[in-house]
């Protein structure tokens, strides 16, 4: 006989599965079969585990939860609602529906509670692990004997779909390496997948892989067995030393007679009759549709006085710590609030145009340590590609486990620090990378940066999708940033890649023209409160001078470089290593009498922001005479040269050869940037006259390692 606890715990967890089908039903659109079988194991870690107040959701020690199985995303609303966030029975209502706060997959800062927008699989996944990278990164900077201000664990639910993609390899990997003991996902292993069974497709031993990769393992032989599920949430949390994945035996659809463990119950609705069916199988009253037992929703409510418990002994906590300790405790304020330092910008550097010429990754790597000097949570890595991207944080440590006894010499930079270091070794790991950096940004307390060659933001742009998705504050660093790479190829030089990036709403993109407009660029993506792509260069780039510029703020995203006297006859737009190329152009069009404007565009999608009449002052509509200049495709380019204008781009691969060669043999030279502009004055003889020069812009060598 089953006790009174017993009941009412089968209560809430069928709550959990009527109220998902139901909404679902109601939409006539989702996924019920996931949120049905998993309901036993959410409701244990919720409501056994999960260290969280639904009236504070951004309570920083708040364990994070992370649904990475994204499209069963009633199971969260109906987590959230019962439990007591501002998710009304009226939102579960309209899920799926125009203006509702339940969508069709999570998205972060449109549902209270959801951490990570997820959907794409493996993206939540790879969100958790850079929690619990942030997670044990703060608790190693702040926290002080007998004074725990960071300690809180990640939890994920994923499915099948979850482990077949290959970014959750990449995390799963990473995170085994780094030892996050206080990561554990559960996986709803109910061997069905949208088209079948994953006998079709996933048959590899799950647990084998995550032992390899270093990961405490635990099977879970009955999905409803609550007290199985708690004991390995348990053994889970034990285990301090190891990420855990809990593999619990579930049952798609469960409580469905026709569609228990049947992948029609994926995503598609159960059908009215079915759910009928479903409900009287379940014991549940068939007559209202959203109904919820009162002792049920009282269970679950419990989590209010619970969380409002825990968040008050927290504040008390951290009074305690500021008291004991007021500078960690000023400073553990300031990054939780997300604000920065006084004088946080004090050592950023600047360049005059005397000065040698650098590359922008290299001026880049000047301003970021600049930074993180003065800002103490900058942390941020690449796939392994540090050398050549120049992000590393100098004498900042290296965010590992300890001890590393295998690796002496490294440990005895890495190893001291252990997970206090600031340089994040990613791996050849570009997408894990992307959405890593996200779950830092979304966990909180931390500005993160990752960084990659540009053409590998392939590799890396359903993160960065999802990060502007997000609105979160990441930096993105992609070096290499055009054909000037080089002599390693057009499979390493980055063409479709701006139009690509430049297409995502939200994301600004930044192409600086040189060493001090890459350090303001740093300056305003540290600032901005949203995610900031960085297209950095390879090749050395003279310094500009900026004496006839006009407002030059790359917050602007283009400005007036260097004017002429009276109205301009011809505007010529460039970005990056290009705009050196078209202040050259200008001089040589003085010479045939034209006057020509020179704007810097370092960042479309900012200078889109501005006003009208900021734009209009710097490109006048009544002048239709333009060219733009950029070593990368031209698609995109319409919106600012115009119907009569010229683009110089290239909208073909590149070529193997030293990087100014490329350059000269495709069209970027001063001589085909001033033809181009006489020819649009209808200058066509003096046109011919110049077309066949070869100068290019760069005034020193090319850099030619990688």
């Amino acid at each position: 006989m089953s006790t009174e606890n017993e009941l009412l715990e089968l209560s809430a967890i069928n709550s959990i599965r009527i109220l998902s089908a139901d909404a679902i039903q109601h939409a006539n659109s989702g996924h019920p079969g996931m949120p049905m079988g998993a309901a036993a194991m959410a409701y244990t870690l919720w409501q056994k585990f999960l260290r969280h107040n639904p009236a504070d959701p951004a309570w920083f020690d708040r364990d994070r939860f992370v649904l990475s199985a994204g499209h069963g995303s009633m199971l969260i609303y109906s987590l959230l609602h019962l439990t007591g966030y501002d998710l009304s029975l009226d939102d579960i209502k309209s899920f799926r529906q125009w203006g509702s706060k339940t969508p069709g997959h999570p998205e972060r800062g449109h549902t209270p509670g959801v951490e990570v927008a997820t959907g794409p699989l493996g993206q939540g996944f790879s969100n958790a692990v850079g929690m619990a990278m942030a997670e044990a990164w703060l608790a190693a900077k702040y926290n002080k004997p007998c004074h725990e201000v960071v300690n809180h664990h990640t939890y994920a639910i994923c499915g099948d779909g979850c482990l077949m993609e290959g970014i959750t390899q990449e995390a799963a990997s990473l995170a085994g390496h780094l030892k996050l003991g206080k990561l554990i996902v559960l996986y709803d292993d109910n061997k069905i997948t949208l088209a079948g069974g994953t006998n079709l497709t996933f048959t590899e031993n799950v647990g084998m892989r995550f032992d390899a990769y270093g990961w405490q393992t635990i099977h879970v032989a009955d999905g409803n067995d609550t007290a199985a599920i708690a004991a390995a949430i348990e053994a889970a949390k034990a285990d301090t030393t190891r990420p855990s994945m809990i593999l619990v035996r579930t049952h798609i659809g469960f409580g469905s007679p026709k569609k228990h463990d049947n992948f029609s119950s994926h995503g598609s609705p159960l059908g009215e009759d079915e759910l009928v069916a479903t409900k009287k199988a379940l014991g549940w009253p068939t007559t209202d549709k959203f109904f919820i037992p009162a002792d049920a929703l009282a269970h679950f409510r419990e989590a209010l006085p619970k969380g409002a418990a825990a968040e008050t002994a927290w504040a008390a906590s951290l009074e305690a710590y500021k008291a004991a300790y007021p500078a960690e405790g000023a400073d553990f304020e300031m990054i939780a609030n997300g604000g920065l330092p006084e004088g946080w910008d004090a050592e950023l550097p600047k360049w005059k145009p005397s000065d040698k010429p650098i590359a922008t990754r290299v001026a880049g790597g000047e301003a970021l340590n600049a930074l993180a000097r003065r800002i103490p949570n900058i942390l941020g890595g690449s796939a392994d590609l540090n050398p050549s991207t120049n992000t590393a944080l100098k004498g900042m440590g290296d965010f590992q486990p300890l001890p590393q006894p295998e690796t002496p010499a490294q440990g005895a930079v890495g190893g001291p620090w252990g997970y206090i270091g600031r340089n994040l070794a990613f791996g050849v790991r570009e997408h894990a990378m992307g959405a890593a950096v996200n779950g830092m940004a979304a966990h909180g307390g931390i500005i993160p940066f990752s960084a990659t060659f540009f053409v590998f933001s392939d590799y890396m742009k359903p993160a960065v999708r999802l990060g502007a998705l997000m609105g979160l504050k990441v930096v993105y660093v992609f070096t290499h940033d055009s054909i000037g790479v080089g002599e390693d190829g057009p499979t390493h030089e980055p063409i479709e890649h701006l139009a690509a990036l430049r297409s995502i709403p939200k994301l600004n993109v930044i192409r600086p023209g040189d060493a001090t407009e890459t350090s303001a660029a740093w300056a305003f993506a540290v600032q901005h409160n949203g995610p900031t792509a960085l297209i950095l260069s390879r090749q050395n780039m003279p310094h500009l001078d900026l004496s006839k510029a006009v407002n030059p703020d790359v917050s602007k995203g283009a400005y007036i470089l260097s004017d002429c006297e009276g109205t301009p006859d011809v505007l010529l737009i460039g970005t990056g290593s290009e705009v050196a190329l078209t202040v050259k152009a200008q001089e040589k069009l003085a010479t045939f009498g034209v006057n020509a404007r020179v704007v810097n565009m370092p960042s479309m999608n900012l200078f889109e922001a501005q006003d009208a009449a900021y734009r209009e002052s710097v490109l006048p509509s009544a002048i239709r005479a333009r060219v733009t200049v950029e070593a990368a495709s031209t698609f995109g380019w319409d919106r600012w040269a115009g119907f009569e204008g010229t683009k110089i781009g290239i909208d073909h691969y590149g070529a193997s050869a030293p990087g100014d060669v490329i350059m000269t043999n495709f069209g970027f030279t001063v001589g085909n940037v001033a033809a181009a502009a006489l020819r649009l004055v209808g200058k066509n003889a003096e046109a011919d006259a110049v077309s066949g020069s070869t100068e290019t812009a760069f005034t020193g060598p090319t850099l030619h390692h990688a």
